[in-house]
């Protein structure tokens, strides 16, 4: 009896202890179960910060704690082991991300800056042409009866090469900054921020664009003014001259002048009577919140009024320009006329205000109130006509704020 209570003391001491190490080896597990997922909560907080949303979201989904343990990849299996193993690790990964944030944060902020190689590249044909540096010189391209001419000359008649130039030099100019803005608007880590508090009117890019190109009282009646004024001779005669290279003080003056008689051409659209301002300029205000493509949409007697008269004068003013300085003044007047339509507000809208020149907000105030801001490249006119306001005076009702 003694030898058979001894053996049943010793098998149930026996089963005491495989108890105790199953209950030890339970602890243990869920205990390295919890440091993996503290990890990979870990992970979530550290490589989230500084992402763009949408990379965010696929990341949530990849480190998702509640995924099967074969959803992982050996190599993520591999890092979670890492993570466990060295305690370490989890304070490099925070201070890696940490750094990679920072320099996220710095490229967020200088990637819309980006977008003012716009201004040079609009001007890339004349440039390109007349620099005596460049290996596309025009002396290098074109043979010089191509392009010499005699205006005193009754007896010439003016080459097409001022003129097929003058055209290329708009039409390029035209594309990078339809390229451009595509970029800033769809490529960046966010969209921009629209001018108007209720946001940018939605749309297609290529509708726009179509809708943009398309549009015959703008890009077709401009071709018919340009065609005529250089084939007919009713150009002054140093427009015709291909010498020298980009006259940059004939260029701003053009600029300037150009503005200053559109200023007073859309007031009197607006203020003469309720009969013309329907039949030329309406049409064009109907773009309460307007986009970049709706520059040249407007109506006949509109762009004649607002465009072609002010372009004729203008050149009969500045008779000093030579035709690299009639292709850049073409080219800078008809994109920057486009880019104050945008939706958007550019990074340079800051400094641009500053020196009065005209902004896509300056622009929108006058298709939002009607009757401020009738200057376009320039705000000059305004202020000295009493009929400027500044975007901020609209904030944040109408206007976002800073734009």
């Amino acid at each position: 009896p003694l030898q058979q209570c001894g053996i049943l003391i010793g098998n149930k001491a026996k089963q005491s202890k495989v108890k105790q190490t199953e209950s030890n080896l339970s602890m243990t597990l869920m205990i390295q179960e919890s440091r993996s997922l503290s990890a990979i909560e870990q992970r979530k907080k550290v490589s989230f910060k500084g992402i763009p949303p949408a990379l965010r979201r696929i990341s949530s989904v990849s480190t998702d704690s509640s995924a099967p343990e074969e959803t992982f990849s050996p190599r993520s299996s591999l890092a979670l082991t890492a993570v466990d193993d060295n305690p370490n690790s989890t304070q490099t990964m925070a201070e890696s991300a940490e750094t990679s944030s920072k320099s996220w944060a710095e490229f967020e902020h200088v990637l819309p800056w980006a977008s003012a190689v716009v201004w040079p590249l609009m001007l890339s044909v004349p440039l390109a042409l007349s620099t005596p540096s460049s290996p596309w010189h025009y002396t290098r391209l074109f043979k010089s009866e191509w392009y010499e001419f005699d205006p005193n000359d009754r007896t010439q008649s003016p080459k097409p090469l001022g003129l097929s130039l003058g055209i290329i030099s708009v039409a390029v100019g035209q594309v990078f900054v339809w390229i451009v803005f595509y970029v800033f608007k769809y490529c960046g880590p966010q969209e921009p921020k629209s001018v108007q508090s209720r946001g940018a009117r939605p749309y297609e890019f290529w509708e726009g664009l179509r809708t943009h190109v398309g549009q015959p009282e703008g890009f077709v009646l401009l071709f018919i003014y340009l065609t005529v004024t250089w084939m007919f001779k009713l150009m002054p005669n140093s427009y015709y001259s291909f010498d020298g290279c980009i006259q940059w003080r004939e260029t701003f003056l053009c600029l300037v002048v150009q503005d200053g008689i559109q200023f007073v051409m859309h007031y009197l659209e607006h203020v003469v009577s309720p009969a013309f301002y329907q039949m030329s300029h309406k049409p064009h205000h109907r773009f309460t919140n307007p986009r970049l493509f709706d520059a040249f949409n407007g109506s006949l007697f509109d762009t004649i009024c607002m465009i072609t008269i002010p372009l004729i004068l203008t050149a009969n003013i500045v008779r000093t320009a030579n035709a690299w300085t009639y292709m850049a003044f073409g080219a800078s007047y008809a994109c920057w006329l486009t880019l104050i339509h945008s939706e958007y507000a550019f990074p340079w809208d800051g400094i641009f205000r500053a020196l009065g020149f005209g902004t896509p907000a300056d622009h929108h105030v006058h298709h939002k109130v009607f009757k401020y801001n009738y200057g376009h490249l320039f705000m000059w006119f305004d202020q000295m006509a009493g009929t400027y306001r500044d975007p901020k005076v609209f904030a944040p009702k109408i206007f976002n704020k800073n734009v």
